[in-house]
């Protein structure tokens, strides 16, 4: 008997929404979206309590920001295709797509990266510099973990390991890049449109 029919004749388990891991997922999102309210709440109150005059002389700008966004948000649309193949079935298809999420995860942590370096302040410069650096970074190590957990998932799935009933892990793993793509979304706007709209 191949490996292959030893594993098509394990049982399936919890199937899709009703597995453990999906809970799971949804449980370390919800702490860790409450880490970035929390990140996010110390630069508002800060940025109100100070006042124009807290925020940089050159304010943080879209030249490598808007791109690295806009590859974020794309490598979500891959992931979620990803999603889709699998539940179909199209596990070859679906590690593709997965692979490529995960190509542009390491794309946008590469230009992040250069975006740090582009900064004429540091994370000991200011308390602007410290939340700054201390929000973008911990998103950053998101990134990384997604990565990983991407190309896990595509080898995974270019090995067969799921199929249109055995996916948990495949949705899992999606709706933490979801997550990570959205807290982006919400830092984008917090750090980089805020500022130019008088509001940071």
């Amino acid at each position: 008997m191949t490996d292959a029919l030893r594993y098509r004749e394990l049982p399936v388990g919890s199937i899709g929404h009703r597995a453990n891991g999906w809970w799971g997922a949804l449980t370390l999102i919800a702490t860790e979206a409450a880490l970035f309210a929390y990140l996010l709440f110390s630069y508002y109150y800060v940025a109100v309590q100070n006042g124009r005059d807290w925020l940089p002389a050159e304010l943080p700008g879209f030249k490598l920001a808007g791109p690295n966004t806009i590859v974020l948000v794309v490598s979500s649309v891959l992931v979620w295709l990803g999603e889709r193949a699998i539940k179909r079935g199209a596990a070859r298809i679906a590690s593709l797509w997965m692979a490529g999420g995960a190509l542009l995860g390491a794309i946008f942590v590469t230009v992040q990266y250069f975006e740090w370096s582009s900064k004429a302040f540091g994370i000991a410069t200011s308390s602007y510099g410290s939340l700054y650096f201390t929000i973008t970074g911990f998103h950053m190590m998101h990134v990384i973990v997604g990565v990983v957990v991407l190309l896990t998932l595509a080898a995974w799935s270019a090995l067969g390991y799921f199929d249109s009933r055995r996916n948990a892990a495949v949705s899992a793993g999606a709706i933490y890049w979801h997550f990570v793509d959205v807290v982006w979304l919400a830092i984008f706007t917090s750090l980089y449109v805020t500022p130019h709209l008088g509001v940071g």
